[in-house]
């Protein structure tokens, strides 16, 4: 037994050392191919392939807030009041990013947002003030 404790040992300090842990791989060089300019210009790609794709879009009709007590007592028919009234204008999101503003619809039997304003989605930087919501509220 003593035995095996001391191959063991030993087993753990050659792991250890740094000669064991810095194995030397053999490097290659690598020639690269010079990149060719194709006379497009950045932006000019096909955006055939992105035209296709779904993305989600989330409406905000309004928040609250309620209580853990409030929450747990909620069944059906219980009503919870949002923060908006009727004709405020509903908010749309793609991803975290509102893009538009619109209107709750019914279309055959569905509800739809018919859309009021599309928001500057990219506002630059330190202008806060390029907020379409903001200069129509006059804030």
């Amino acid at each position: 037994m003593a035995e095996t404790a001391q191959v063991t040992e030993e087993q753990q300090t050659q792991e250890s050392s740094p000669s064991a842990r810095e194995e030397k791989t053999p490097a290659q060089s690598v020639e690269f191919p010079q990149a060719v300019d194709s006379g497009e210009q950045p932006g000019n790609a096909s955006f055939d392939i992105l035209m296709d794709m779904n993305i989600p879009v989330t409406v905000t009709v309004g928040r609250t807030d309620i209580s853990i007590k409030r929450l747990l007592q909620l069944g059906p028919g219980s009503v919870v009041v949002l923060d908006r009234s009727v004709d405020t204008p509903v908010e749309l999101y793609l991803k975290d990013a509102k893009f538009a503003t619109g209107d709750i619809v019914v279309v055959d039997e569905k509800f739809a947002v018919r859309i009021r304003q599309i928001l500057n989605v990219a506002p630059q930087q330190g202008d806060k003030d390029n907020d379409p919501e903001k200069k129509q509220n006059g804030k």
